[in-house]
């Protein structure tokens, strides 16, 4: 396991916790664009967010779940993210 979340985990959380299709490279290329845009609403970042404690054994950051952006969310979980998880 990586001890960072890369742009294909996001693409694949947000199938699996939001039922949300968004490849990888698309969502790579819409880093930026709203989570609401992409058609997530906050349960579904809640969904992502408690898929990824249960995966790493470790509580995200408080603020995963207000992120706004696919790279605010990267970028804050992975700044979090134990090194070596």
């Amino acid at each position: 396991m990586s001890d960072h979340i890369t742009v294909e985990e996001l693409s694949e959380l947000m199938k699996k916790a939001a039922g949300i299709t968004v490849p990888p490279a698309e969502l790579q290329e819409r880093s930026d664009t709203g989570f609401d845009e992409l058609g997530i609403d906050s349960l579904g970042l809640l969904g992502i967010v408690g898929e990824l404690e249960n995966r790493y054994g470790a509580p995200m950051p408080p603020d995963a779940e207000r992120c706004k952006t696919p790279r605010q969310f990267l970028d804050l979980v992975n700044s979090a993210l134990p090194a070596g998880a």
